[in-house]
């Protein structure tokens, strides 16, 4: 067939030039958005570094319900890693938590800072059951060369 010729339309498939649409596209179902759901017990995840510590309270399957930082929280430079700073984050995750009827947590701490201990006795003051208390730290079996020797 040349580009100029005339295109007969009993020759094309059904409906002309449109593909068959094959099964109806499904429509996702999306939580709405004012509904909140209710979880009772789920896991804190305190990772406390030297210059920050970031509390993380998820649901048992592992989805984040609420979240907290000292930097989110305000601090800035070196304050990011006091323990006062990690107390204050917690308290924020917590009161977070406590919206979407939390009650009880497992604390999984992770990390050599300085706020771990404080961010678990602040879930504790402001009325979440603390059931256990993990450490997660990650310890090396020899991995990664250590920087070369410091020259002063």
């Amino acid at each position: 067939m040349a580009k100029n010729e005339p295109v007969d339309a009993s020759a094309l498939p059904e409906g002309g030039d449109k593909k068959k649409a094959g099964r109806p596209a499904k429509k996702k179902a999306f939580k709405k958005r004012g509904e909140k759901r209710i979880v009772h017990h789920g896991f804190a995840h305190i990772q406390a570094s030297f210059n920050n510590t970031i509390i993380t309270i998820t649901d048992p399957e592992g989805a984040v319900v609420a979240w907290s930082s000292a930097g989110g929280i305000g601090f800035k430079g070196s304050r990011k890693g006091t323990p006062f700073a990690a107390t204050q984050a917690a308290i924020a995750a917590g009161n977070a938590a406590k919206a979407f009827g939390m009650r009880s947590v497992e604390v999984r701490v992770k990390g050599p800072g300085a706020g771990r201990e404080s961010a678990i006795r602040a879930l504790q003051t402001i009325g979440i059951d603390v059931k256990s208390i993990r450490d997660v730290t990650p310890i090396p079996h020899n991995g990664c060369r250590p920087p070369k020797r410091r020259r002063v």
